[in-house]
Order: C-alpha cells, then structure tokens, then sequence
C-alpha cells in the first residue's frame, strides 16, 4: 500500500465529530505537509441544541468535540446572505463576523484556500464542497448547484489571520424552496463507483479510537498509481454524522500519489457517517462517497466501513458530493 493518510480530526471540534470531515489524504508522500500545530486546538463545542443537536449520540471519552454544531463560537459568526436559495444553480453569499459584528476581511491559506466551504443536505445525498471568492469587504460569493428542494446546511471552514488564533469550524441552517420528500441513508457497501473509477473503502471506524481508513482507486480494474495534487494533496475526505451532520476535520497521513490513500479517523460516537472522497485524475476532481457505521451502529453490518455511489460535483467541475 503505498498511501498512509491520516484523519486527524479536524481540530478537536471536527474530529470529536466525525460528523464532517474535510481531510486530505496523500498516496505516498504528502504533497504539502500537513500543519499539525495549526490544527491542534479546533476544540469546539457541540451544543445540543443547534439544528439538530447531537440527536442522542453519547460521545466517546476520548473524542475531541464535535464541529461545525454552532454558527457562532470564539467570537467569530457566520452571517449567511442567502438563506433560502433557488432550486438549482444558486450564488451563494455569507460572511465571517468577529465580536464587534464587522466582517473578517484576512485569513490564514491553508491546504490552498483561505477558507473553506461545505454544503450537504440534510439527508447526506448531496454533498458540495466549494471555493468561495472573498470581496474586499469580507464577503464571500460562491455558484452552487443545490439539486433538490430541502433542508441544508453550510459549513464555513477556515483560521483568522490573527496571533495565537486557532482554526474554527462553523455551521448554517439553508433550505431550498419547493417540494421536499427527504431520502435514506445510502446503504453501507464496500465500493463506490464515480466516472468510471472504483473506490474501495477498507478499515474500521471505532468511537474513542484511532483507526486507519483506507481508499483505494482503480479504473477499469487497474490500481490509478498517478493521482494529482489537488489543494495540496492526493485526497481529500470529509466526514458527517448522521442525525446532526457534525463535522469532521480529516488530515491525511504520509502517501503516494496512489491507488491507496488512507486516513486515521476517530470516531467522537457509536453512529453512521457519510464520507466523501475526493482526488483527482486526468485534470478532473471526482467525489467518492460513502456510508459507514461506527461503534455499536456497525453490529451486524458487516463492519464499520463501505459505501455506495457518487457524490454530485459543484458547479465548478470541483468533484464534490
């Protein structure tokens, strides 16, 4: 196996989650190597009740907190302009408030961006993460293409260019207008299939305990030993929890640019979690996703990992769910 990537939760408050998770994952040796120092304190929070609360998850002892459960946390808010966007292609727009109300205008880049942004339904079958583009006065703008009518959340990734601060996770409720029947889970399988590619999730997922994840790319029945740097790195992999859509930060281990790449997870509680994948190949990002279980979730399932089906791209071609 040449990729050894490492989930490492994002910050405490994502990891606690393991609800979403925004990870890279490097095949052999990490294109950028990951900051783990910046990362160490994103202890956030998870109230129980912001949209949705844990909904009864028991979080392990030994989890970090869960992310992206507040819209506001440490002084900082996340302001969204467009609440309820159209059905379809939609420009969405938000800004980052500091305690004084008035909008973040600097940004520590990292893994590429200065900020990151995540959209998923509700029901974690669309699934978009996007790069936004930040205006003078601090306010981000980005298309995205919400395919469904339904409830939505976004989530708002990213570290003030401040002294001492530390990476912060946020999250916003959003609906689309219109007729909503929501859908289930995606069942729990070992492959997902996206453009002709095969993604195989291996490993478990224990609450409390580090464990390691692996992805492994093929096509056509041969392993992809050639994927692109994308933001960085050779994968990146992002987590939600069922129920509560808490968020996971991931950071990917040491690996090569293929066909394995891999991560070490902590679940923050016995549940099921969505996970998306994306790496690139060929100048084209591709989204991977899947459904896992963790803990007491995964009794008679077979185990902890597997999944199902792709994830949608983003308007930009960007490969995400």
């Amino acid at each position: 196996m040449n990729t050894g990537v490492k989930i490492t939760a994002f910050a405490a408050a994502l990891a606690a989650t393991f609800g979403t998770a925004y990870g890279v994952g490097k095949g052999v040796g990490p294109v950028e190597e990951p900051k783990k120092a910046e990362h160490a304190g994103h202890s956030q929070a998870a109230p129980a009740a912001e949209g949705g609360g844990h909904g009864g998850h028991a979080e392990a002892a030994n989890a970090p907190a869960a992310g992206g459960l507040q819209v506001s946390e440490g002084g900082y808010t996340l302001a969204l302009d467009t609440p309820t966007p159209a059905l379809g292609t939609s420009t969405l727009k938000f800004s980052i408030k500091d305690a004084a109300g008035r909008k973040v205008t600097a940004f520590t880049t990292e893994h590429g961006k200065e900020l990151h942004f995540i959209v998923a339904s509700r029901d974690l079958t669309v699934f978009r993460h996007l790069h936004p583009v930040k205006a003078a006065d601090g306010t981000w703008s980005v298309a995205a293409d919400l395919p469904a009518a339904g409830a939505y959340k976004a989530f708002a990734d990213f570290k003030p260019a401040v002294k001492g601060a530390k990476g912060v996770t946020l999250g916003v409720d959003l609906s689309v207008p219109g007729a909503y029947t929501p859908k289930a889970m995606p069942p729990v399988t070992p492959t997902a299939e996206v453009d002709g590619y095969q993604v195989r999730l291996g490993g478990t997922l224990d609450p409390g305990e580090a464990g390691e994840l692996r992805l492994t790319v093929t096509k056509a029945g041969k392993p992809v030993t050639d994927l692109e740097p994308y933001l960085g790195a050779y994968g990146h992999l992002v987590a939600l929890r069922g129920g509560d859509l808490a968020y996971l930060h991931v950071h990917p281990n040491e690996g090569g640019p293929g066909p394995d790449v891999s991560f070490t997870a902590t679940a923050p509680s016995a549940g099921t979690y969505r996970l998306f994948l994306d790496f690139q190949h060929e100048g084209k990002v591709r989204t991977a996703a899947f459904t896992v279980r963790a803990g007491a979730a995964a009794a008679g399932a077979g185990g902890a990992a597997g999944g199902t089906g792709a994830a949608p791209h983003d308007a930009a071609g960007h490969a995400h769910g």
